[in-house]
């Protein structure tokens, strides 16, 4: 394969040497599969329709959709048309799509015609109600549906449009590595989300060292969920492009496990919060079971927390019992999960956060294979990964080949190489405090680099509490520690200048109500639920355990339940499923401020 510029090129390159099925997605008849030569019609078209729509280079297009097929098409027909494609995670807010399509002078807005739900409006009524607040914005370009007003086109329109133009093979050869591809807006945890602008070469960069490192194979199937409107997943379609395997997308984040079952991809990229959530249903199961068999589930999960406090302490954990708990349990659970994911996943690729190590080691011993990497929207996605035989967990891998890594005097990683970001967009002084002169991106996370090349990250530096009593605490530390049992599904920890940390928590509903059946105990609402001294006392064995491992000023001392689960529509979650530390606590501060009235019990 030849080393193409951008990921257009790569594309019509696929175009030529690839044979197998560019994508598979659900359609009327089933899964269905289109060739590379249909996606590459499909952004001709598209790209010559934008050309026809009066999109010029530099222009910026916004693209507010969920994840699918149609989306990959209009992002790469977009930069076909040398133009700069903006994404709006599909939760966001109507004020979110309004903040960004103002900031980033957007003159085209594509939306997918998606139906209400319970939670909030369609995104094409969101759009709708904020388009006279963004002047720059002429035209909403609907994926599906019929079109309203005269600032309204479907697709299809945009495309008979396109249809005199015929310069798409010189526009392609006229783009440049230094152009600007992205606007990928941050998440907003800490205040308005920031445009990081990206470029043609970070992406060709990004493409082809993940194609250098052979972490997947041409002949591989991935499924695709993740927001394109996240790094994440764009750098995922960048190794689609450079690999040629077969991209799948999931119908929606709800339909993800069925469609595994369905579909059986060999790649999985995920969010650790779903590695999370599997091993929380696999344990919350196989503990709660009757009989005989939840009581060897139970024994057989004892052994297991042995087994991780060994591996933490570098020691080996070869008991017999512990033998004897993998040939009758963890065999049969990962027999489990293999029928549950379609039974040819070989990889799943952790990104976004950091993965409880607990999590890892799981999966590790189940035979399934993590390999987490670390990088920022900044950085284009991934700057390190853990490669497959050579996994350390714990860690985010080693550096990519022609990416430098150092730990500054307090502990923050600096990062520099060919997929740093130009800046951010209208903001110089957000990006020359984290740009600096000497090319070194400052990540705003506290790490550390092993002897041998390995990272570990250990929090976000504007995340670190300190107490009143001068002691700096990591709450990540706590928090992925926490989400690691069955009880508790989200939690987030407080106390910057105070005297203790505490917490703030939110459970697992199925695990706490097995919990109170198995006593008998019914309950009519969550609020009853959180409540319960049942379910308060396995949160609090839960806490004594994560304490016992932690110095005395780095545990909890108090928590408050919360009875409904943090989440996107509610605002406490970033898309990526990251606690929005801002949001959460000042919703909560009279919970906070309760658990410090009378100090310490």
């Amino acid at each position: 394969m030849s080393e193409e510029r951008n990921l257009v090129e790569m594309l019509l390159a696929r175009a030529k040497d690839r044979t197998n099925a560019a994508a598979r997605h659900k359609t009327a008849s089933g899964w269905t599969d289109v060739s590379w030569a249909d996606v590459v019609a499909r952004v001709k078209a598209v790209s010559n329709g934008l050309v026809a729509a009066g999109v010029r280079p530099g222009d910026r297009v916004a693209v507010f959709a969920s994840t699918s097929l149609t989306w990959v098409v209009v992002d790469e027909a977009i930069a076909a048309a040398r133009a700069i494609c903006v994404p709006i995670y599909a939760s966001n807010t109507p004020d979110e799509v309004r903040y960004i399509l103002q900031n980033s002078g957007a003159v085209l807005l594509f939306v997918d015609n998606d139906a209400p739900d319970a939670k909030q409006a369609g995104r094409l009524t969101r759009a709708r109600q904020k388009l006279v607040e963004a002047p720059d914005c002429r035209t909403i370009v609907l994926f599906e549906g019929q079109a309203s007003g005269d600032r309204e086109l479907t697709l299809e329109a945009l495309i008979e449009q396109g249809k005199a133009v015929d310069d798409f093979d010189a526009r392609v050869a006229a783009i440049q590595a230094d152009d600007l591809c992205h606007f990928i807006y941050t998440s907003g945890t800490t205040g308005d989300p920031k445009g990081v602008m990206l470029t043609h070469g970070n992406w060709a960069f990004e493409a082809s060292t993940i194609r250098s490192l052979k972490v997947m194979r041409p002949e591989d199937t991935l499924m695709l969920f993740l927001p394109l409107a996240h790094s994440f997943a764009q750098v995922a379609k960048a190794a689609w492009l450079a690999m040629g395997f077969t991209l799948i997308f999931a119908e929606s984040v709800e339909k993800v496990v069925a469609n595994l079952a369905e579909t059986k991809p060999t790649i999985f990229p995920a969010v650790p919060r779903v590695f999370e959530k599997i091993f929380a249903n696999v344990q919350g199961g196989v503990l709660s079971a009757p009989g005989l068999k939840g009581s060897l589930g139970r024994w057989a999960f004892s052994l297991f927390d042995e087994y991780v406090a060994a591996r933490e302490a570098g020691k080996s954990y070869d008991s017999l019992g512990f033998a004897i708990a993998r040939r009758l349990v963890f065999t049969k659970v990962k027999a489990a999960l293999d029928e549950k994911l379609g039974g040819r996943l070989e990889l799943f690729v952790s990104g976004g956060a950091p993965l409880p190590r607990k999590i890892g080691y799981f999966f590790e011993l189940v035979g399934i294979t993590v390999c987490e990497g670390y990088g920022l929207t900044e950085t284009s996605a991934a700057s390190t990964i853990n490669l497959p035989g050579g996994i350390r967990i714990g860690t985010v891998g080693r550096p990519f080949p022609g990416v430098e890594l150092k730990i500054a005097e307090d502990g923050e990683i600096l990062i520099r190489g060919p997929h740093i970001m130009k800046g951010y967009y209208r903001n110089e002084a957000a990006s020359a405090e984290v740009l600096r002169p000497d090319g070194f991106f400052h990540t705003g996370d506290i790490g550390e680099l092993d002897k041998d090349g390995f990272v570990r990250i250990t929090d976000r530096k504007k995340d670190l509490i300190k107490t009143s009593g001068g002691k700096y605490c990591a709450p990540q530390n706590l928090e992925n520690a926490l989400k690691t049992y069955p009880i508790v599904s989200n939690s987030m920890v407080h106390g910057d200048m105070r005297p203790y940390l505490v917490a703030l928590l939110t459970v697992n509903e199925e695990t706490a109500r097995k919990l109170l059946s198995e006593k008998g105990v019914t309950v009519a609402s969550s609020a009853e639920l959180v409540k319960r001294p049942e379910v308060l006392a396995a949160v609090q064995a839960a806490i004594d355990e994560v304490n016992a491992t932690m110095p005395p000023y780095s545990t909890l001392k108090k928590f408050q339940l919360i009875s409904q689960d943090f989440s996107q529509e509610t605002g406490e979650l970033t898309p990526t499923l990251k606690v929005k530390r801002k949001v959460v606590t000042g919703r909560y501060k009279a919970e906070l401020d309760a658990l410090y009235e009378g100090g310490r019990d």
